[in-house]
């Protein structure tokens, strides 16, 4: 995307050169026109006259034979081959159709996760005071419309109407008031509001009597309307006949049906939103910030590192300035080349694949690559105290807010019982532990929520959270289910560490109750 906008800039230079060059060429052939118009005044009083003059005579022949064939290919030279040269090269790094499409959803998805209301995404009262255009909220309705999602269709129409009310002209022919209500009156009708749908076809008619499908929708919604009385007609009859008989209700306008993969989504968008559930204040006064040497490390005693606690159960912490704004450029600098659309564990046959619910991009670094990253990686060993030699690779991750809405929807980061064995060719058992690196502040969104215990952590730049994704049994805890909500408005740069069970055996020993009562260690990867 950034690389799109400097891509932008340079086609924007090439245009005003091209203008430039048109402009010069203009000028030239009206200086010639006035010339020639001055010229043409003197000749026409006494054209006889005029002729009788043999420079006139001659003058006359070399403008007819010559220059009058010169201004012709003036006027014929194309001064647009440059630009139109760079626009071509250029255009293999636009994006598609797929991509335009892609933006317009995450958008809605912003819209819906963070509740925002057409007319503030509209006139630019988010963060950036960017506006959306008659246009831009046309394009929203009818991407909305391909999708059958005629209840984001309606909010979009709408907004595109109300402001092409308000005086403001569309940039294209296509965003006219007949076009915006042909949708709005359908997208309606679809959700079962047949007198509103009725009442914009009417609308749409008084601006255009002989539009031929809103003259047959007409008919057809007056149709299905009257039926419509008389079946609640018919109805209230029954229910008046026969006493606690009670209808459903129909469900509410713009609600997700109960078919929703996601059966947390409410809870997910009320943390992103910091409407999740709070800490009491008893277990607030046991959450502490602290100076910690992991029992005296030799590189923290001198300066110990700062650690908070985050929440209690799971124990998530936190710890403040572990990377400096050096190294996370250098990072990032790595990574850039590398990043691609990051993929997820199919849970059924274990195959990497993406998925429309984790929109982000990633790259894996490795400890050889520089010796930034290796130092990165052993100081999450001296920190956590954990084995990272068979953890996986660096995962450096940005969330845009493109689709725009960067996100991950809720998941584990450990591996079930009931998935195929995603950890089996490392050979290095189950993620023990998660390490979140925080490499930006996001300006809106990007929150990393947990939907079972209703935490929330916000991003931090320079900080990393860590939490532990198995119990000292090897089980895994299912608490530490967790989010990457949409950003909102800026960028989010994470980096990942999945430390693994393998190495961990006498850094972290595992307890297991056995049938006699007594203890067993060493129970990981059992």
């Amino acid at each position: 995307m950034t690389d799109l906008l400097f891509t932008e800039k340079d086609l924007i230079t090439s245009l005003k050169d091209y203008i430039t060059a048109e402009q010069s060429k203009l000028e030239r052939v009206k200086k010639w026109a006035e010339k020639m118009d001055a010229l043409s005044v003197t000749a026409t009083q006494d054209p006889e006259g005029f002729l009788g003059h043999p420079v006139n005579a001659f003058k006359l022949m070399k403008r007819l034979n010559t220059e009058w064939a010169e201004l012709e290919s003036l006027v014929l030279s194309d001064m647009s081959e440059g630009f139109v040269s760079n626009l071509t090269i250029q255009r293999q790094h636009f994006p598609n159709d797929d991509d335009q499409v892609g933006a317009a959803k995450a958008l809605m998805r912003l819209q819906d996760t963070y509740k925002l209301d057409t007319s503030v995404m509209a006139s630019g009262d988010l963060p950036g005071e960017t506006r959306l255009t008659v246009d831009d909220c046309y394009d929203l309705g009818k991407v909305a419309y391909s999708e059958a999602d005629y209840f984001h269709t309606e909010l979009w129409m709408s907004q595109a109407l109300q402001q092409l009310e308000g005086g403001e002209e569309p940039a294209s022919a296509a965003a006219d008031a007949v076009t915006i209500l042909d949708y709005l009156s359908y997208s309606i009708y679809q959700q079962g509001e047949l007198e509103r749908a009725l009442e914009y076809t009417r609308q749409l008619l008084r601006l255009d009597s002989t539009h031929q499908r809103a003259n047959g929708n007409l008919k057809y919604f007056e149709y299905q309307l009257d039926k419509q009385k008389k079946v609640e007609e018919d109805e209230k009859k029954e229910e008046d006949d026969e006493e606690g008989t009670v209808r459903e209700e129909e469900k509410t306008k713009g609600e997700r049906g109960t078919a929703d993969y996601l059966p947390e989504r409410r809870k997910y968008e009320q943390l992103c939103r910091g409407e999740g559930i709070k800490m009491t204040p008893r277990r607030q006064s046991r959450m502490f910030c602290r100076y910690f040497d992991n029992n005296r490390h030799p590189k923290f005693v001198i300066a110990p590192v700062k650690e908070e606690d985050e929440w209690d159960r799971p124990h998530i912490l936190r710890y403040h300035d572990i990377v400096s704004d050096a190294e996370i450029e250098l990072v990032k600098q790595l990574a850039k080349p590398r990043l691609r659309r990051a993929t997820i564990s199919n849970p059924i046959t274990g195959v990497l694949e993406t998925a429309h619910y984790r929109i982000s991009k990633s790259a894996w670094l490795t400890s050889y690559e520089h010796k930034v990253v290796d130092k990165i990686n052993q100081r999450i060993e001296d920190i956590t105290g954990l084995d990272v030699t068979t953890a996986e690779e660096l995962q450096v991750t940005r969330w845009q807010n493109y689709g725009v809405g960067g996100q991950y929807e809720p998941h584990f980061d450990f591996g079930r019982k009931d998935e195929p064995d995603a950890f089996k060719e490392l050979g290095t058992g189950n993620r023990i532990a998660t390490w979140l690196l925080y490499m930006s502040n996001v300006s809106s969104g990007g929150a990393t929520v947990f939907t079972d215990v209703g935490a929330a952590v916000l991003p931090k730049k320079g900080s990393a959270v860590f939490w532990y994704n198995l119990f000292p049994s090897g089980e895994g805890d299912y608490r530490t289910r967790h989010a990457a909500c949409p950003v909102l408005v800026g960028n989010k740069w994470v980096s990942n560490k999945w430390i693994h069970e393998r190495g961990q055996e006498f850094r972290r020993r595992c307890v297991c109750v056995c049938a006699c009562g007594g203890h067993v260690d060493f129970c990981y990867g059992k």
